[in-house]
């Protein structure tokens, strides 16, 4: 019978195999495969971001698209090794790169059967042909990869090769590489693999797309159930365990990939491109149970909104979780909102406290106004508008009232606070590059959440900063303290004291929230005996979220954060030995009230007010009644015109006068305890 145009270039190419393989092993073929010029041996993979404990976070795919994972053979399941050089290669660790005997089988049986039963290829051989892409289909092609092979063999040793291979073969689709291939086929490394396993990633490369488990079922099981015999014939495992393997599913679908903490890694990716495998800080396990829980958290939210959360463990400084959004899905999602640019609210006034008792300026017991004041030409207000006198330092701070820590920073001055915030090892960005003032007390400035948390970690840590740091390879050293210990416990101490969201339990956790202006960001930061926290939810965009306040949204999330850290959190530090444990009347003089040195408190500063008219208008009035407002004061209210009595016990701030004659008019208020204020005004008629 007439052999076919296949058949006879099947046995000239495995007759050139057998030759060229001779050649290469007497010595006169010695200076040929000497002279070879190797193709790169170190192909291209996949950049590995791994977590604290090497667990794989997120992996880059190459140029082209592909997975490729570094695969070396120790950190594959042995069996899977035995099996491949069973199946592919049987003398593998006693050749020179070309196996004789494999060739002259091959030989033997394409003119047994008239074609192709198998090529007689070594697995170095299988390499050379990987490294260079090179065909199969010619002779030209078979003697390029012999020759390859060869000068591999005098270059490399058998794990170099080995690794090589499974660093290379080609396992469907974009997948190259066992591990890459266990990855997404089993969604593990191949370090501990079932037989089923093992034999499938054996003979997946033989035919990668003929055999993908996704789409080609049934023939992936045939080749997998054929190597499993072979296996028993050749005792690398028993009949037992071939059994159990065919019985087991082939994967049906491709797992994704692991991609963890996504803004962070691709931040590390693209600062070092060329590094293969990055250990960070973070740790896995806790980082994919917060991301779910961040997404959670924007349930039922704005649909605009975003959430941004931060764990590290103040003692090393190691961020072991950060979340930069709700998702990709979300709008502005991309944004690392960890470390955007916004007002931080009432966040700075622990260490506004912090730095007022380390100065001498105040004590946790010490008795502060909360009224209103003028600061020059700043007067700012309560968040609720509402005033509480005269009240202990730590019931201020536990109430995040604004006079008080305005009159605080006043006294320590502006550029102190933005000083220690630097100090810390947070960034600030003041608008315009402007001198600091006495709105950043409240929020002036742009920080971000990552600063925050830096902020929260020198709090924590006894008043000594230490850098966060997010590669496992950063050794980083404490900073100059910025406050004493004494005083960063006491900041913890009343923080601690604040009531938590409700089902918590309280003094576990030293936390402060806050909102900054218009609600646009709603933050809370925490701490205990270990480990710092740091949440803050939004609209990445910047605009206001109507009715957003941080005790209501940014604050359970803070208590869900910390409730997977660990099961039981980490108690706070006892006080240290100086730390002044006393009452107000056992303070020294100085400490027991606290004055500012520059604020001024307006005469009757509480007194009602005529918010309209303004003092000195002119009002078109034509013959039309006018209405007072009134801010401040203790109804009943008298209101006089001309200082003649015309509103008696008026208990309403709108008050209606009759209609005002044209020329000018003195109108007075005065509350029920006697303080009043007065505007003087001009009507007249409509033209």
């Amino acid at each position: 019978m007439r052999r076919s145009h296949a058949a006879r270039i099947g046995i000239l190419t495995a007759a050139v195999l057998l030759v060229a393989g001779l050649v290469g092993l007497v010595g006169f073929g010695r200076a040929w495969v000497a002279e070879t010029q190797l193709p790169s041996l170190t192909p291209a993979t996949s950049a590995e971001l791994l977590d604290a404990d090497g667990r794989l976070l997120r992996a880059f795919t190459v140029e082209d698209g592909r997975w490729r994972l570094a695969a070396a053979p120790e950190r594959v399941d042995p069996h899977l090794i035995e099996m491949l050089i069973a199946y592919e290669d049987k003398r593998f660790y006693s050749h020179h790169g070309v196996d004789p005997l494999a060739m002259l089988r091959a030989i033997a049986q394409a003119v047994r059967h008239g074609e192709i039963i198998s090529g007689g290829s070594t697995l170095t051989m299988q390499v050379a042909r990987l490294l260079e892409d090179s065909g199969t289909g010619s002779w030209r092609g078979k003697l390029r990869q012999i020759r390859v092979a060869l000068a591999l063999e005098a270059q490399l040793s058998k794990a170099d090769i080995l690794s090589l291979y499974l660093t290379l073969a080609p396992y469907g689709g974009n997948i190259e590489g066992v591990r890459a291939a266990a990855r997404i086929w089993f969604d593990k490394e191949p370090e501990r693999l079932t037989p089923a396993q093992a034999a499938l990633l054996v003979v997946l490369p033989q035919s990668p797309e003929s055999r993908r488990p996704d789409r080609h079922p049934e023939a992936a099981k045939a080749a997998r159930a054929a190597a499993l015999a072979r296996f028993v014939r050749s005792g690398i495992i028993t009949q037992d365990d071939a059994d159990a393997a065919l019985r087991e599913p082939l994967p049906r679908n491709r797992h994704a990939f692991p991609a963890l903490a996504p803004h962070l890694t691709a931040r590390l990716h693209h600062n070092a491109p060329d590094t293969p495998v990055l250990r960070t800080t973070i740790n896995a396990p806790l980082q994919a149970a917060l991301e779910p829980l961040a997404q959670q958290a924007l349930a039922g939210r704005d649909p605009q909104s975003s959430v941004a959360i931060m764990v590290a463990d103040h003692q090393t400084g190691a961020v072991l979780a950060t979340v930069g959004s709700g998702g990709w899905d979300r709008p502005g999602g991309f944004v690392d909102m960890t470390r955007a640019l916004r007002s931080p609210g009432s966040t700075l006034k622990p260490l506004i406290y912090a730095l007022a008792f380390d100065d001498g300026l105040a004590h946790p017991e010490t008795l502060i106004d909360d009224r209103p004041t003028a600061f020059g030409s700043y007067a700012p207000q309560n968040f609720d508008g509402q005033y509480r006198g005269e009240l202990r330092v730590s019931d201020a701070l536990q109430l995040s009232l604004n006079i008080p820590a305005v009159a605080l920073t006043e006294a320590l001055g502006p550029a102190r606070l933005i000083a220690a915030l630097r100090q810390s090892g947070a960034q600030t960005a003041l608008p315009n590059s402007e001198a600091p003032g006495l709105a950043v007390a409240l929020g002036g400035l742009g920080m971000t959440l990552e600063g925050l948390t830096q902020v929260y970690t020198t709090l924590a840590r006894g008043g000594t900063p230490i850098p966060l740091h997010y590669l496992a390879e950063d050794t980083p050293r404490e900073g100059r303290e910025v406050v004493r210990a004494a005083s960063a416990w006491q900041v913890g101490h009343i923080l601690a004291g604040l009531m938590p969201p409700a089902g918590q339990p309280l003094g576990k956790i030293a936390y402060k929230t806050g909102t900054s202006y218009g609600h646009r960001d709603t933050w809370a930061l925490g701490f205990d005996g270990r480990y710092t926290v740091g949440v803050w939810l939004g609209r990445p965009d910047g605009t206001p979220i109507p009715g957003a306040f941080g005790a209501d949204s940014a604050a359970p999330l803070l208590f869900d954060v910390f409730q997977r850290i660990a099961p039981q959190s980490t108690p706070l530090p006892p006080p240290p030995s100086d730390v002044l444990l006393v009452e107000n009347a056992a303070l020294p003089a100085p400490l027991k009230r606290f004055r500012p040195r520059g604020a001024t408190f307006a005469p009757h500063a509480d007194a009602p007010k005529l918010t309209f008219p303004p003092d000195g208008a002119t009002l078109l009035l034509d013959s039309a009644p006018l209405t007072l407002r009134l801010r401040d004061g203790a109804p009943p209210f008298t209101v006089l015109l001309d200082g003649h009595p015309v509103i008696i016990g008026a208990r309403r701030r709108e008050v209606t006068l009759p209609p005002l004659a044209t020329g000018f008019a003195t109108i007075s208020v005065v509350d029920s305890t006697g303080r009043s204020d007065r505007v003087r005004i001009g009507v007249t008629p409509t033209p």
